[in-house]
């Protein structure tokens, strides 16, 4: 653990590119973070098989992208650890040893987990998705982290990864660190098409490796203000995808948009034209950053396995005290037979 800095766990699940809703929900809170915290970053494919598990071959893609999403964003590799779950073999193991004592109703009974299986139409849950809780409890405690970003819809998870910890702690020896929730105060962003959250899925969102043609072209077809027909029409901003949009990006204009608006004196095409530029002006930074390690896989691979090799280093140290308070270590004592 970097000297004095308390330690941070994030990532997600290499289920596709990462677009605006990522970046203003957790990316450019952790590029901030990493400065301040000891951060610990997890690409979780093992987790993205709980909901992909028949799209395996989209996974390495799907790694290999999120990672330079991260970079692009401004992720340091030299402040932050990024590193791949499947190959920490010891986060199984602690997952294991936390399902023996964690109940099948105690996760059927979890907001989260409930609601992401109406969202995937899932009637019977796999054993995999049901426990994968469990499993982000042995991600965060398997790294002694003290804090968790999440958003308000996360919060049950970390509630269930403190209580097993908790739990775990009594039963044993107080060898882990019970994490506690960093909730920060993050827009929700809606799709382009102004009925649901962004989406590859739903074709609905702004990636952050889009060009800026494609940005341009996204934003012009946003849905705006229904009931605005004429240029000089008066509009109604608080219904408008578009103007959500200008209040997270373009904070600074946000009230010179809104009132021209209202009195008709700008129409959708211009305010989506400044949009768009607002957003290009704001990614193009990250094309960058992008261009330059998409020019270097090497060096992308090499980021993926020295902070994979550093993880796996620190779980390894975690699960020999894990072991030792629960009286597993077989072979680090005397026998007495």
């Amino acid at each position: 653990m970097q000297q004095g800095k308390k330690r941070i766990l994030t990532g997600d699940r290499p289920t596709g590119n990462l677009h605006l809703g990522h970046y203003v929900g957790s990316l450019a809170n952790r590029v901030k973070l990493q400065k301040e915290y000891d951060s610990f970053i997890i690409i979780a494919d093992v987790q993205a098989l709980t909901t992909h598990w028949e799209k395996d071959e989209n996974l390495s893609r799907n790694v290999y992208g999120i990672t330079l999403d991260y970079l692009a964003a401004g992720i340091d590799p030299e402040q932050s650890t990024i590193f791949i779950q499947s190959m920490i073999p010891e986060i199984h193991e602690l997952t294991m040893y936390y399902s023996m004592f964690t109940s099948v109703n105690v996760l059927r009974h979890n907001p989260t987990v409930k609601s992401e299986a109406a969202q995937h139409g899932f009637q019977d849950m796999t054993y995999g998705f049901l426990g994968y809780p469990v499993s982000q409890a042995a991600d965060i405690s398997i790294f002694k982290a003290h804090l968790v970003p999440v958003g308000d819809d996360q919060i049950p998870h970390i509630e269930l990864a403190r209580k097993i910890v908790r739990r775990f702690n009594d039963l044993y020896r107080p060898v882990l660190v019970e994490p506690e929730a960093l909730v920060g105060d993050v827009p929700r962003l809606v799709g382009l098409d102004g009925k649901a959250k962004m989406s590859k899925s739903l074709n609905n969102a702004v990636f952050l490796s889009d060009s800026s043609e494609q940005v341009d072209q996204k934003i012009r077809n946003a849905v705006t203000d229904p009931a605005r027909i004429r240029k000089t029409d008066p509009g109604h901003p608080e219904i408008c995808t578009v103007f959500e949009y200008h209040r997270v990006f373009n904070a600074g204009e946000a009230a010179e948009i809104e009132s021209d608006c209202r009195s008709g004196s700008i129409g959708c095409v211009a305010c989506k034209k400044r949009l768009a530029h607002q957003l290009n002006s704001m990614l193009e930074p990250m094309r960058e950053r992008r261009g330059k390690y998409q020019n270097n896989p090497k060096q992308v691979k090499e980021i993926l396995m020295e902070g994979t090799r550093k993880a796996h280093s620190v779980a390894r140290e975690t699960m020999v005290e894990v072991r030792q308070a629960m009286n597993i270590n077989y072979f680090d004592h005397e026998i007495h037979l």
